[in-house]
């Protein structure tokens, strides 16, 4: 799966990202000042995810890569969530 091929991106489009991700982790760090109950973990889960999915595709040039390689980036973030969804399911009912 050698790609020769060199990508390249701007870094105004970096920089954006690099705001979006600061954003979103001063949103992480403000959801911690509201009573969300379960909810706060919840969000906090789906925001890291978010982050992931950005760092991911653009400063680690995935979707550059592959659909296979995709695809299987994309089964491990379901994996991780189906383990998420179990370990609250276990908390819940206990």
């Amino acid at each position: 799966m050698a790609n020769n091929t060199s990508h390249t991106t701007e870094y105004i489009v970096l920089a954006k990202i690099l705001l979006v991700l600061m954003f979103l982790t001063f949103l992480t760090i403000s959801i911690t000042s509201y009573q969300l109950g379960a909810l706060s973990v919840t969000v906090a889960l789906l925001i890291a995810g978010v982050k992931g999915f950005l760092v991911m595709s653009y400063f680690m040039h995935l979707k550059y890569e592959s659909l296979l390689l995709r695809i299987l980036v994309g089964m491990v973030f379901v994996l991780f969530a189906i383990i998420v969804l179990i370990t609250f399911i276990d908390y819940a009912f206990r």
